[in-house]
C-alpha cells in the first residue's frame, strides 16, 4: 500500500517541477534577448535556479514515488541545505536594509538620497561593480522622460513633481548644489553653488553623463535595491514555510521507504 506521504511529496514534487519549467524558460529567453548589461547580468542566475529547481524536484519525485531511498536521502539533505541558506539569506537581507532611507525636502515634491546613509556592505558591493552598473542604467534611460520634457516643465512643477529614487540620483544634480534651474537636466552653476559635495563638481548637462557617476546616483539604486530585497525577504517567508512542510512531508516518506525495505528483507 502506498503511503499518504509519498503520494504528497510526490505531488508537491510535481508542481515544483512544473515551476521550474518556465524560470528555466525566462532565463533561456533573456541569454537570447540580452541587450544591456542588465540583462546578460540576470540571464545566468536565472537559468541556474530553474536547473536546480528542476534537478532536486526530479530527485524528490523519483524518490517518493519509486521508493528510492537513497535518492531520497539525498533529496532531504539538499532540502535541508536550502532551508538553512534561505533562512540565513532572509535574516542577512533584513539586517543589510535596515539602514538608509531618502531625505525629505521641504517645498519638493522627491527625496534625497545619500549614499552614506546606507549599509557599508552594500555600499562597497555597488562601489566595486558601478562600472557595470553605470552603464546599465543609462542603457536603462531612467531619465530620457526628463530630457524628453526639456523646457516645458517649470520650474515650480519640477520642484514639486514626484521622481523616483533613481531619477532624484542619477537625473538632477544634489540639492546642495544650489544649481539654478533651466531645466529637469539641464542645471546652471551659480555663485553660491557648493563644492563640499563631490556630486556637485561631477554633475554634468551632458545627457550621456548628468549624475550617473555621482555618490547621489548610487544610493538611488541603493534605495531601490533596500526596497526590493525587503520584498524578496517577505517572499523568502512564504517560501520558507513552503520548503519546511515539504521537507516534513519528505521525512515521512524517507521513513516509510525504510520501513518497507526493512519489511521485504525480512518476510
Amino acid at each position: 500500500m502506498v503511503k499518504v506521504s509519498n503520494n504528497l511529496l510526490g505531488l508537491l514534487n510535481i508542481a515544483t517541477f512544473l515551476i521550474s519549467i518556465p524560470i528555466l524558460a525566462g532565463g533561456i529567453w533573456l541569454s537570447r534577448q540580452a541587450n544591456t548589461e542588465c540583462e546578460q547580468f540576470l540571464e545566468k542566475p536565472v537559468i541556474a535556479l530553474g536547473v536546480f529547481v528542476m534537478v532536486v524536484s526530479l530527485a524528490g519525485l523519483i524518490g517518493s514515488c519509486c521508493r528510492v531511498t537513497w535518492l531520497l536521502w539525498v533529496y532531504l539533505l539538499v532540502m535541508f541545505l536550502l532551508i538553512v541558506l534561505l533562512f540565513s539569506f532572509t535574516i542577512f537581507a533584513f539586517v543589510v536594509t535596515n539602514k538608509g532611507a531618502g531625505e525629505a525636502l521641504s517645498g519638493r515634491g522627491y527625496k534625497e538620497y545619500r549614499l552614506g546613509d546606507y549599509s557599508h556592505w552594500l555600499q562597497k558591493r555597488v562601489n566595486n561593480n558601478w562600472g557595470r552598473i553605470g552603464s546599465c542604467l543609462q542603457d536603462s534611460k531612467i531619465c530620457q522622460k526628463l530630457i524628453d520634457d526639456g523646457s516645458n516643465t517649470a520650474a515650480n512643477d519640477f520642484y514639486k513633481g514626484h521622481l523616483s529614487a533613481l531619477q532624484s540620483g542619477c537625473c538632477k544634480p544634489s540639492n546642495d548644489c544650489n544649481f539654478e534651474y533651466v531645466s529637469p537636466t539641464n542645471w546652471t552653476k551659480t555663485p553660491t553653488s557648493s563644492l563640499t559635495n563631490q556630486d556637485c563638481v561631477t554633475w554634468s548637462n551632458d545627457p550621456k553623463t548628468l549624475c550617473y557617476s555621482c555618490q547621489s546616483c548610487k544610493a538611488g539604486l541603493l534605495d531601490n535595491i533596500k526596497t526590493d530585497w525587503k520584498k524578496v525577504a517577505i517572499i523568502n517567508i512564504i517560501f520558507l514555510i513552503f520548503l519546511i512542510i515539504v521537507y516534513s512531508v519528505g521525512c515521512c516518506a524517507f521513513r516509510n521507504n525504510r520501513e518497507d525495505n526493512s519489511w521485504k528483507r525480512y518476510p
